[in-house]
């Protein structure tokens, strides 16, 4: 295969993740809205790009020699951002070999803690996941329109390094909510980064759930990250008497249990298929604070 340019559209958590799991010659550029990320994009080994919705000059030249683009911004009541400034250069990008897109297991909505695959009826409740699944289709659409393949990701709750149990345990802002019955799945951004990497060299499209095997109650996660720690979990809090963001009282609307027998039969094994062994590596590794290898917190 000839280098690869990948292109990652919005290169935040898990662009940077993906980036630092390059294995090859590949060049990967990202785009931010803010300058003053341009070095932690660097550090994670991706040339800087602005991009804050309109199509500039460097970004054309960039699409003009890209092979493989990723898209991880959300979209907007205008609809998707990069379609919206980009579409016509994008369906005319003479090295174009494929496309992925970073969506959201919040597409599927509530289904009462019922397993939904892909097969599953998108039902969105929130205004945010019904503006994914229209981005969804206009990016599959764009891809049977020009003859790519357009691999659509999934994901459920992302964590790792610097993102974590452990963190919000060290800060204290971890907590212990309980609504009977809730579950939710989770994905560690390396699970999402090896995700990305074998749908890309095997330039493989569709739709993948990208999500762990074990479906869990939040505050079980707490409670496994304090045995790592040696501290005491925070005390158990009542959903109906949290205090919570709008944003954060929607995620609780919806209950469901994922699959992602879809990416396993594309071939691809995770790292971390539940949060246990997650946890235990990064706990053993020292890398839970931001990815820098460091001591183990000492136990109190």
């Amino acid at each position: 295969m000839s280098e690869k340019q990948i292109l990652i559209f919005g290169a935040g958590y898990s662009g940077k993740a993906f980036a630092r799991a390059s294995t090859d010659a590949s060049t990967i550029l990202g785009t931010t809205r803010a300058a003053e990320k341009f070095e932690a994009l660097r550090q994670a080994g991706i040339q800087p790009l602005l991009f804050d919705g309109a199509l500039t000059l460097e970004i054309s030249d960039v699409l003009e020699k890209t092979t493989h683009l990723v898209v991880s911004v959300a979209p907007d009541e205008a609809g998707d951002p990069v379609l919206n400034a980009a579409r016509e250069t994008i369906a005319e990008m003479p090295a174009l070999e494929w496309i992925a897109y970073l969506s959201t297991v919040g597409v599927y909505g509530d289904h009462g803690g019922d397993w939904v695959d892909e097969t599953a009826e998108c039902r969105p409740a929130s205004k945010r996941s019904m503006m994914r699944v229209a981005a969804e289709q206009d990016w599959l659409k764009l891809g049977r329109d020009i003859g790519r393949p357009v691999a659509i990701l999934r994901l459920s709750g992302i964590y790792g390094p610097g993102r974590n149990a452990l963190v919000n345990l060290e800060n204290g802002t971890a907590r212990r909510l309980i609504k009977p019955g809730q579950v939710f799945n989770r994905i560690h951004c390396d699970d999402i980064a090896g995700a990305l990497w074998h749908l890309l060299k095997n330039i493989s499209g569709g739709i993948f759930n990208v999500t762990d095997d074990l479906p869990a109650p939040p505050q079980d996660v707490v409670t496994y990250a304090a045995g790592l720690m040696g501290v005491t979990p925070p005390p158990e809090i009542p959903f109906e008497t949290a205090q919570l963001s709008p944003m954060a009282r929607s995620f609780y609307r919806e209950n469901k249990r994922v699959a992602n027998m879809a990416i396993k039969a594309a071939g691809y094994r995770f790292r971390f298929p539940d949060y246990r062994s997650a946890f235990d590596h990064m706990w053993a590794e020292g890398n839970w604070r931001d990815g820098e290898a460091r001591s183990p917190m000492k136990r109190s």
